[in-house]
């Protein structure tokens, strides 16, 4: 591997008088693996690397990327950032973010042994994922995909207001869809199942879980439309989420574009709900020990006994609202400037487990799967509808499942109405984690 924080940090020293440089090098290497009907349908092992380098220079940002990590090509993409800084619209705020006296948490996300598991050892987990599956119940008919997934990446920064950091972390996961039928009927499951190394997999559950999705859901019918209590999977919470990742964003807040604007210290959400994003936590997907502009991330509470207390801030959009950054900056890679956003949202969970939920619930709906959520909820006004499936509650039990229903609500009501928050914390894949959430008094559109 090459040295990326020494050729980041020769790019960065390159800055002259008035100009202030950063570099963001990244490499890494991902293998994807998908099987069906016990043979191998495809495979793919990619390398990717290059850099990215900032310039600001008379209150003008410029960027330029190249995928190359060399000094030929480090030197282009200087060339080219200078150049583009020349007709950039000038931005007072805009300038590189200095370092600010907090030193990144100890973590260690990097798992060697994934390094070097062999391509075979990935296949034949992939295989017997899809084995497991049809073995979990005589109804599962196929399975659609049984895959195999692993990353393992570097990157640094370093630049000339003395930011010098670098990362590294490693990852896997594996995922199964499966068919049920009986008779004429035929539902689908999905499940999944993710760590830093091939053993961290529990492949089981992940074979587990698809089969009893698809089969629970085998007779499900349209219900009558009613109002009731909606028990929200962890995987839909995790969705949920996501999307208020987007709403505590500095930068959507500033633009008005945030249904959470100008309502720091209000009660957002009920009594016992707290949020936190906290990339500090090793066992969360997204966990690092620097955002993407080389600051230490630390963990930001959010919501606190339901009053919202803050936003999530890159070193820009800091500055436009008159604060510092959270150390909550992201990119997608070298090819992007920074921008602020979550990397381990979490609700923090309460006592009960889901089963025990649904047992304190007298008419309610577990929700399994939606669909249709980037056209169904709206971030600024926080309209919520969705198409979902999953299976009603009765008495406290679980009873018949159900399709084709919609389930409504605005997400300042849905906060407003968290009833019980689980203790099923699930660690997934993504910038937000998952649990079992109970919400009141939504509205369930069906026949």
């Amino acid at each position: 591997m090459p040295d990326l924080l020494g050729l980041a940090r020769s790019i960065a020293s390159r800055a002259v008088g008035g100009e202030q440089v950063e570099a963001y090098i990244a490499s890494g290497r991902e293998t994807s693996i998908r099987v069906f009907e016990h043979e191998i349908e495809s495979l793919s092992s990619a390398e990717s690397a290059g850099l990215g380098v900032r310039v600001v220079a008379s209150g003008r940002v410029g960027f330029a990327w190249v995928a190359a990590i060399d000094e030929a090509s480090a030197a282009e993409a200087l060339a080219q950032a200078r150049d583009n800084a020349r007709f950039a619209t000038p931005d007072g705020l805009g300038g590189l973010p200095d370092p600010d006296g907090r030193q990144p948490v100890d973590l260690d996300l990097w798992r060697e042994d994934l390094v070097g598991t062999s391509t075979a050892k990935k296949v034949d987990i992939a295989l017997d994922l899809e084995k497991s599956t049809l073995a979990g119940d005589p109804r599962i008919r196929q399975v659609v995909h049984a895959n195999y997934a692993d990353a393992a990446s570097q990157s640094a920064i370093a630049s000339s207001t003395g930011i010098e950091v670098a990362n590294r972390r490693t990852s896997c996961s594996v995922s199964v869809y499966a068919i049920a039928a009986d008779g004429d009927d035929s539902q689908t499951g999905y499940g999944y199942a993710a760590g830093r190394q091939v053993d961290d997999l529990d492949v089981e559950k992940a074979a587990s879980d698809a089969v009893n999705r698809a089969t629970r859901l085998l007779g499900a019918k349209k219900p009558a439309s009613s109002r009731l209590t909606t028990v929200l999977d962890g995987r839909i919470t995790a969705m949920l989420l996501a999307l208020l990742a987007g709403t505590l964003s500095g930068e959507e807040v500033t633009k008005g574009r945030s249904l959470f604007a100008n309502r720091l210290g209000e009660q957002v959400a009920v009594a016992e709900l707290n949020l936190v994003d906290d990339p500090t936590n090793a066992l969360a997907w997204g966990a690092s020990r620097v955002d993407a502009e080389g600051l230490a991330c630390r963990r930001n509470r959010l919501i606190a006994d339901g009053k919202l207390l803050g936003y999530l801030y890159d070193t820009r959009s800091g500055r436009v609202a008159g604060t510092s950054s959270t150390g909550s900056a992201v990119r997608g890679g070298y090819r992007t400037t920074p921008r602020p956003g979550a990397r381990a949202l979490a609700i923090e969970p309460g006592e009960l487990s889901q089963e025990e939920i649904v047992g304190r619930i007298d008419h309610g709906l577990l929700v399994q799967s939606v669909s249709g959520v980037h056209s169904g909820v709206n971030a600024v006004s926080g309209d919520f509808s969705v198409g979902a499936e999953g299976v009603m509650i009765r008495s406290g039990s679980l009873a018949e499942p159900v399709r084709e229903v919609t389930v409504a609500s605005t997400i300042q009501k849905m906060l407003q109405h968290v009833s019980f928050i689980g203790s099923d914390i699930d660690w997934l894949p993504g910038s937000a984690t998952g649990l079992t959430l109970a919400i009141d008094d939504m509205s369930m559109s069906g026949s």
